[in-house]
């Protein structure tokens, strides 16, 4: 039509005709220009970039990304957790760090966060959490305003106590996505070509250094601060760069360091140790390419932890078991049934990828003529399986067990590491600011008095920093407390089931969901690997 801004009308002054198609096709695509935000991780930045192995991981991997050398495209989402996707970029929260690796054997998609743990280790409660930051049923407020809500949860769930220590420390606010380090945090496992696996932690650690906000500084920020900052940054040529670190350890290391240590490998509450498992480089990733169009390429990039290559295999860490369906679920209803088929998330192989998977919303690739079934009229053929997933994965036997885990005092021993051995003085003042200024508007005190008592089991001293702070007196620790979400082993007199119920046993496992001595079956003295073929684990 000759103006686009132009309408088909009864008379120069009458109503509009049905027939203006231009019209009614523009109002209805506008009406549809929205997809679901996502639940979690709503407000965020991506980029493009490359990856380039400089250091060879053979030895343990047979992944061909991680042949020196090799350099593959990337897509990076960094986001907040909490927020919807209008919220501020400064606000005091976890960050997401998502890597999607284009390599020559499809997509890898690392699935990060800006801290090594997380608040929960059993699964259903993630779903629980979230709604504890997101806005208030009634009154629809977020715990900016009224954080009654979010410390609720964190007073009844105490082995969420080391994330909290990170979250309202220094590390709450990063300055923007450049300044910070990734963490997969969950535990998965590396095969090599002989077949053998070790266990596996990734580290992205920033090149730019890290760099915080205070409190007091993040309000001076405008609400897309740190997406402004990405891409200010690499249109100015300014090129953020992290380095792709592994921590390894074998199946009977992962099993000492529970017996010997209490740190359970495949607990997301949990650190290992950087003396006893220091760092290994890998490689590099550079982002150098800011999104021509950001919905097309950040806000329908889909990235799902179950996108792995051969080399890399999920562990029995149960919170990334749990992600490696939700994550994809998530997709398929935000984006449609064919995300995959999207320019940003369809990979880049040197060869035609095919499946069984037809029709639904949206399929412009629907593999033209070819059965959509194992056909003997046109047989088709499978790539050989680079991994002996029976040996990698061992067989599990034992009964079926309702598991719920267990607070217990090796749960305080990370976050009293870090309020002893790591916040300086200034940090433990800005900490307590924190949280403090934060309790002050949680509208019931009995729910600060539990979460102090949760912060005296880290430390004494901390406890009675924020009873000042707060004016509120804590409870003397967790030893007479029962918690609606986890299993008290601190209990006096014994295991406190959860929510008081008498009837529930406390655990099955008194391993508390760790891979206890033995569990990995026979293991061989040479190496250390495991070999599942032989491996029954009695959980």
């Amino acid at each position: 039509m000759p103006h686009p801004y132009e309408t088909q009308r009864m008379g120069e002054n009458g109503p509009l005709l049905l027939q203006d198609f231009h019209l009614i096709d523009l109002l209805s695509h506008f009406d549809r220009e929205r997809i679901p935000e996502r639940v979690v991780h709503a407000k965020g930045s991506g980029v493009h970039g490359v990856y380039k192995t400089t250091h060879s991981l053979s030895d343990l991997c047979l992944a061909d990304m991680f042949e020196e050398g090799k350099e593959c495209p990337i897509t990076v989402r960094f986001s907040t957790v909490g927020g919807e996707s209008g919220s501020h970029d400064c606000a005091r929260d976890p960050r997401g760090f998502s890597v999607k690796f284009k390599t020559d054997e499809g997509n890898w998609d690392l699935v990060a966060n800006n801290t090594p743990v997380f608040f929960l280790r059993d699964p259903a409660k993630f779903p629980h959490f979230i709604h504890t930051q997101k806005r208030d049923p009634a009154t629809h407020l977020t715990h900016a305003d009224d954080s009654t809500a979010f410390w609720d949860y964190l007073s009844q769930n105490p082995e969420s106590v080391h994330q909290v220590m990170i979250l309202m420390g220094d590390r709450g606010i990063p300055d923007g996505f450049r300044f910070m380090h990734g963490y997969l945090g969950h535990t998965v496992k590396l095969v090599n070509k002989k077949g053998e696996w070790v266990y596996c932690q990734f580290h992205m650690i920033s090149q730019q250094g890290t760099k915080f906000l205070t409190q007091e500084e993040s309000a001076t920020k405008s609400p897309d601060y740190a997406q402004k900052d990405l891409y200010n940054a690499i249109e100015s040529g300014d090129l953020p760069k992290w380095s792709l670190e592994v921590q390894t350890m074998s199946a009977r290391e992962a099993e000492d360091l529970w017996e010997k240590q209490k740190i359970n490998v495949f607990d997301l509450t949990h650190v290992w140790p950087h003396k006893q498992f220091p760092l290994r480089k890998v490689g590099e990733l550079t982002l150098n390419e800011n999104a021509k169009n950001y919905f097309a390429e950040i806000e329908q990039v889909a990235f799902n932890p179950a996108h792995m290559v051969p080399g890399i295999e999920p562990s029995a860490d149960p919170v990334l078991q749990s992600r490696l369906f939700s994550y994809p679920d998530a997709h398929r209803h935000r984006v449609g049934v064919n995300y995959q088929q999207l320019p940003v998330n369809a990979p880049r192989v040197n060869y035609r990828m095919a499946n069984f998977q037809r029709d639904g919303s949206m399929a412009f690739f629907n593999q033209g003529s070819r059965p959509n079934y194992i056909s003997s009229i046109e047989p088709i053929r499978f790539r050989e399986r680079t991994v002996n997933l029976d040996r990698v994965h061992g067989n599990f036997a034992g009964d079926a067990v309702t598991f719920l885990s267990e607070i217990r005092a090796e749960d305080f021993a990370a976050p009293r590491a870090l309020w002893e051995k790591v916040f300086d003085a200034g940090a433990k003042e800005r900490f307590v600011g924190n949280v403090s200024g934060h309790m002050a508007n949680c509208k019931d005190k009995e729910i600060i008095k539990r979460q102090i008592a949760i912060f005296r089991e880290v430390s004494a001293d901390l406890a009675s920093r924020l009873e000042k702070a707060t004016g509120v007196k804590g409870h003397d620790g967790i030893a007479n407390l029962t918690f609606n979400g986890t299993h008290n082993g601190m209990a006096k007199g014994g295991k406190a089931p959860a929510n008081g119920m008498k009837s529930t046993r406390v655990s099955r496992c008194e391993g508390n969901g760790a891979p206890v001595g033995g569990c990995h079956g026979k293991v061989d003295g040479v190496n250390g690997h495991a070999n599942g073929s032989n491996g029954v684990a009695a959980h």
